[in-house]
């Protein structure tokens, strides 16, 4: 081979020339790469844009439903700039899952909030506003492995410099932004985090998911937060994390990606399980009682699969924090009531008071609905002393719970503990427990609640007292650990918030008309408890248009029936009260009265020529669901009805409460009525007594008697109708009772003082059923007297416990 040599200027003269060369064909290639990725990916954001304009191109179809920040707000700008959320979802889902989170807490956030679907997704027609991005070139399959990931580089995108935190979302959490935002706040969000329930797997999955002894993953169900430090690492390199995926799991292919180029676990925390809960029972999760700690505790609640389950788990989160606030407003009231009593304040000058010229202690006047309430009744410390009796009366006594209720002041002095005790117990217990367990973890303990022993509960004007003797269990997990038993007293006193009132027409909230210059919570207690009064015009136009029509069915009683008509008069006749009177009459077997009952109401009729009072006489054997059918035959579908008994007296009170709890389309009203006892056993021979007297000596509440109900005439056949087959009196009632709680009508009933069943002798034939006959056994034995009148007709003739323990021998000894 000939040797080669080189001249040294050649060769310079030949590298420059290349260098030139190779540098301007780089730049035409450069150029054109660029403009080719450019054309691509501006085709790109416009398939987006079309379903969700963004804030760099103009939008041309949904431009309101992506969420619109100015060019001003930055990272720390403002409030709602700390959180964007990520929900992942697909078609299916938009109008149910997405549309409950969208509808619920995420009109809550500190932040913005988007739903990231396939890229045929569209905006459902029941929710129009959903924020929808439609992934170009993602569809709906399982696992979301590449819409995570797509998502995530969306968001760093378009939204990268304008939030701190990033939260990757499922369509089926519920997330409590408040608590969340109280998380963010504390942790530096200039450093890498990625916060989560960690996990490594469940046991058949161990070993299987390619994870190094130190790594972990965040769990998707429960939400995963990103920093804007840790989403800026890993958005450069989501194309290579999509395309080495070791598993079918997305979470897990998240967690490796943020711990390759994050350099970050998942936080390392046994909290985040209690904080970002996940509850294993699928399908059922919070579908039953929320009243449990780990739903109290939490600030993510995964999963709830149902949409209407996100509804009710959002009111009551609600209904937590109204109570929260409420117990904040007294603890301001407490505080303002201590330094008025320092400064020598009086109380009852606190609502003007000024605390400097032009600066008022409340900015609101008294009588605005916004008034924060009275100091001198909100303001009272907490103490079980709150309440001072004056005399031996007003003394409150306590009721003793264990297994069981022990109470003086019921006529059943030993009995089961009720569900609402029970349930007001338990709240009690666990918000006991949390609040003593606040810095449990800063202390290194835990307290655990075994059982309550026992207790004590009473309730004043001022709110609840209850004295507990719970069974904790102390333990000690930092240091020398220990495990101790130990008994613990708890003093507890809650107090009652003030009276909050609506006014309902219909069952639609309006507005409150009343011109009372003296609303507040001390005057309505000094007036009375719910004293409503409906004084002006347009009220009693609101509430008191609406005619009551009248059925009453009924068969001979002349001398009852005269009573009712003249309680009828008195009450609706003399005052102009709307209403309409049908009487049903049928003739009786014994007593001769058919004749003089429809004279009776003829006079009536020409006394007041303006009334509506029909009669409609029917012959045949006395049926109460046949008579109250036909009177219900002769009305129109919109007519308010109100089946009633000669026994009944009332006043305009109970008329009133009537038209306000009877809703066409919506509710029944089955008022409870209180029907008093023999007067000749309570009161002696003699004594006459108001009908309206109130006491557990004079009668009782008919807790199981529905034949008084008022409803409109179209809720009536919804719901069936009554039983027409049935003869006589008794059962019909409950049997229509029974439909109407089936039915899609709600059912309200509640003790109505202004209604009375005055007292008569019951006499039941023996050709009733009997069924029938055991029904109306019942009601006489029940009409006789209560308990304690009992009890001291039983102390005052020792014979009678004679007489009943010698028939009871006779009875259970066979040779007597």
């Amino acid at each position: 081979m000939g040797e080669v040599t080189y001249h040294p200027v050649m060769r310079k003269r030949r590298g420059v020339g290349s260098a030139f060369l190779g540098l301007f064909v780089g730049l035409i290639l450069g150029f054109l790469i660029l403009s080719y990725r450019l054309t691509v990916s501006n085709q790109q954001q416009l398939t987006i844009w079309t379903s969700m304009p963004g804030l760099r191109s103009p939008p041309k179809a949904s431009v309101r439903n992506i969420p619109r920040l100015k060019d001003d707000e930055r990272i720390n700008s403002s409030t709602s700039n700390l959180l964007f959320v990520g929900v992942m979802t697909a078609q299916k889902y938009l109008d149910t899952r997405a549309k409950a989170v969208y509808e619920t807490w995420g009109k809550e956030l500190p932040g913005k909030i988007a739903f990231f679907s396939s890229e045929s997704s569209t905006v459902p027609e029941n929710c129009p506003d959903l924020p929808l991005v439609p992934l170009p070139r993602v569809d709906d399959t399982y696992p979301p492995q590449k819409k995570s990931f797509m998502m995530l580089e969306y968001m760093w995108s378009n939204f990268g410099d304008r939030f701190e935190w990033f939260l990757r979302a499922d369509d089926d959490v519920y997330v409590r932004t408040d608590r969340l935002e109280k998380l963010l706040r504390s942790v530096d969000s200039r450093r890498a985090m990625y916060i989560g329930q960690a996990g490594r797997g469940n046991s058949e999955e161990f070993g299987l998911l390619s994870l190094e002894y130190d790594e972990n993953f965040c769990m998707g169900g429960p939400g995963v937060v990103l920093s804007r430090e840790t989403l800026a690492r890993i958005v450069p390199h989501i194309k290579y994390c999509l395309r080495h995926l070791y598993t079918t799991h997305e979470d897990v292919e998240l967690g490796r990606c943020v711990k390759k180029y994050a350099g970050i676990p998942c936080t390392w925390s046994y909290e985040m399980q209690s904080i970002l809960y996940h509850n294993s029972s699928g399908v059922q999760a919070f579908t039953g009682n929320l009243k449990k700690k780990e739903v109290h505790r939490a600030i993510t609640l995964h999963p709830v699969k149902s949409a209407p389950h996100m509804y009710r788990l959002h009111n009551y989160m609600r209904g937590l924090r109204i109570q929260d606030l409420q117990q904040e407003r007294i603890h301001l009231h407490r505080d303002i009531h201590t330094m008025a009593q320092e400064l020598g304040v009086n109380l009852e000058t606190l609502r003007n008071y000024k605390i400097a010229d032009g600066v008022r202690l409340f900015p609101v006047d008294p009588n605005s609905e916004d008034y924060p309430g009275d100091t001198d009744i909100l303001g009272v410390p907490a103490s079980l002393r709150s309440f001072k009796p004056t005399t031996s009366d007003e003394v409150i006594p306590w009721d003793f719970l264990s297994r069981l209720e022990y109470s003086l002041t019921d006529s059943n002095p030993r009995r089961r503990i009720h569900s609402d005790i029970k349930e007001g117990l338990e709240d009690i217990t666990r918000e006991v427990m949390a609040s003593i367990n606040s810095y449990s973890r800063q202390r290194g303990r835990v307290v655990e609640e075994r059982s309550a022993l026992y207790g004590f509960r009473r309730v004043n004007s001022y709110g609840a007292d209850t004295i507990l003797d719970l069974l904790l269990v102390y333990r000690k997990y930092r240091g020398r650990k220990v495990t101790l038993p130990v008994r613990r007293h708890i003093y507890l006193h809650q107090h009652f918030t003030g009276l909050e009132i609506r006014e309902t027409v219909n069952g639609v909230e309006v507005q409150s008309r009343q011109k009372s210059d003296d609303k507040s919570i001390h005057s309505l207690f000094h007036r009375g408890f719910l004293n409503l009064n409906f004084n002006s015009e347009e009220e009693e136009d609101s509430i008191r248009s609406k005619t009551i029509n009248f059925i009453v069915p009924l068969s001979g009683r002349y001398e009852i029936f005269q009573r009712f008509l003249q309680n009828y008069e008195d009450i609706c006749l003399t005052s102009g009260e709307k209403t309409a009177l049908l009487v049903v009459l049928y003739p009786h077997k014994s007593e001769n009265s058919f004749n003089k009952t429809i004279d009776l109401i003829e006079r009536l009729k020409y006394k007041y020529r303006t009334a509506n009072i029909e009669i409609l006489p029917i012959s045949g054997d006395f049926s109460r669901a046949k008579a109250l059918d036909l009177g219900v035959s002769k009305l129109q579908a919109d007519d308010l009805m109100l089946f009633i008994d000669v026994d009944i007296v009332f006043t305009s009170s109970a008329l009133n409460r009537i038209r306000l709890n009877t809703l066409p389309g919506r509710r029944m009203y089955f008022p409870i009525v209180f029907s008093q006892y023999d007067p000749k056993v309570i009161y002696g021979k003699t004594a006459k007594q108001d009908k309206f007297i109130i006491n557990e000596i004079s009668g009782h509440w008919r807790q199981y008697g529905f034949g008084i109900v008022s409803l409109y005439k179209r809720d009536y056949q919804i719901v069936g109708g009554l039983d027409l087959s049935i003869q006589g009196w008794g059962k019909e009632d409950v049997e229509f009772f029974e439909k109407a709680v089936k039915s899609d009508v709600d059912v309200f009933r509640a003790a109505d003082r202004h209604l009375v069943h005055v007292y008569h002798e019951i006499e039941c034939s023996r050709e009733l059923a009997n069924l029938q006959l055991s029904m109306c056994i019942g009601s006489k034995t029940d009409t006789y007297a209560g308990v304690e009148t009992l009890a001291g007709m039983i102390y005052a003739n020792p014979n009678i416990l004679r007489f009943a323990k010698e028939r009871r021998q006779k009875r259970t000894n066979p040779a007597g």
